[in-house]
């Protein structure tokens, strides 16, 4: 018999298919907000008139524009984002981006809120060992335009790096997730290929470890099964022709439900787990780790969940065949690094990458238990 529950999280829409920055006003608008505050990718800001055509759409409702943003969201700019914020006296923040800068807006919500005005103020609202500790919920709030396809807009939870400890740490609230997520294919067009289908691989992953893990129930399977259908057909899609905007329209949708699991309380498992010590420690980028992890995550749990990964494959067109050899083959397929060797990492780093991975929220709730870090190094010689 099943048991668990389903948290319905605390965005209140999806547009998909509008331009952006209509979205964007029309969202405003809906919100009632007199002051934007926008957060954006430095590249789409410089090289294109993507982010300008937003703040000529918006008028004098955009107070200030924030583009400095580095992968994995180092506390730094988290800080200078929310001093900018604050100096503004934003009443709203708007992201343009990928993961890095969704999830920087999450944690100047966060941040404005609860007062946090240096580096190490952010100890205050971080969770410690999974344990979120008390704070005011944030008063201004985000919308989202993503630009790739990780799903971070999705979540209530932002990964920030300490580049002191090199820890990718989690804040939390429940009203840290977007209130709106504005999918326009268009405005993707200009994210660089390998970024696009490596954060494709990232939603896969969220699919894949979601339908694997033994806290699976059906509300997340179906958005899980679907999703991963659709990002099997689109991603090489999008590959063959980067301009197809119906199939980056799939992927955005595929992505979109690949959260359902997460979001509905389902974990995820040792691919994540290793991810986040990949990204932090190694400065792997974010899908890269998902493209070199989850296959052999998958080999090294099939004696537990055999009849689980049977879902995958089907999903992924291949009914009958090894899951694990399904996404190596569909990887490689879409010209993404596949071993730990192809993003520079050796065997002489296992050791550590494997004692940090144990600290992750994810590695206890793999489907096949994970005791030691012993069991992870076997998981990285089958990543070598």
């Amino acid at each position: 018999m099943h048991k668990g529950r389903v948290v319905f999280g605390a965005m209140d829409e999806v547009v998909f298919g509008r331009p952006a920055a209509e979205a964007v006003v029309a969202q405003v608008e809906r919100l009632r907000a007199a002051r934007a505050f926008l957060m954006v990718s430095g590249t789409l800001n410089r090289q294109t008139d993507a982010i300008e055509k937003i703040r000529k759409a918006l008028g004098s409702r955009c107070v200030a524009t924030f583009d400095a943003m580095p992968p994995h969201t180092p506390r730094e700019a988290v800080i200078a984002a929310t001093e900018q914020a604050r100096a503004a006296n934003a009443d709203l923040i708007v992201t343009v981006g990928g993961g890095s800068i969704t999830d920087g807006a999450k944690a100047v919500q966060l941040c404005l809120a609860n007062d946090v005005r240096s580096v190490d103020d952010i100890d205050k609202i971080r969770a410690i060992k999974g344990v979120t500790p008390p704070m005011n919920a944030p008063s201004v709030r985000q919308i989202s335009v993503p630009t790739t396809i990780a799903g971070g807009e999705f979540s209530a939870i932002a990964g920030v790096t300490n580049a002191r400890t090199k820890v990718k740490e989690m804040l939390r609230h429940e009203l840290a997730i977007p209130r709106a997520a504005i999918l326009d294919p268009a405005v993707t067009v200009h994210t660089p290929e390998w970024l696009w289908l490596s954060t494709g691989i990232r939603a896969v992953d969220h699919c894949v470890e979601g339908l694997c893990s033994r806290e699976a129930h059906p509300y997340a399977d179906a958005q899980a099964l679907m999703g991963l259908s659709m990002l099997a057909q689109a991603l090489p899609r999008v590959k063959e022709n980067p301009g197809d905007l119906d199939a980056r329209m799939d992927c955005q949708i595929g992505t979109w439900l690949s959260m359902g699991p997460l979001s509905a309380g389902v974990p995820m498992g040792a691919s994540h787990g290793i991810g986040y010590v990949l990204g932090a420690v190694y400065d792997v980028p974010h899908g890269y780790t998902s493209c070199v992890m989850l296959p052999s995550v998958m080999r090294w749990n099939k004696p537990d969940n055999a009849k689980r990964q049977a879902l995958v494959s089907a999903a992924m067109g291949q009914p009958g065949s090894d899951a694990a050899d399904v996404l190596d083959g569909f990887i490689r397929g879409l010209g993404l690094p596949r071993s730990l060797q192809d993003v520079r990492i050796g065997p002489e780093h296992f050791d550590r990458i494997a004692e940090q991975a144990m600290g992750t929220p994810w590695i206890p709730r793999n489907p096949r238990k994970i005791d030691s870090p012993a069991q992870v190094r076997e998981i990285l010689l089958l990543a070598a």
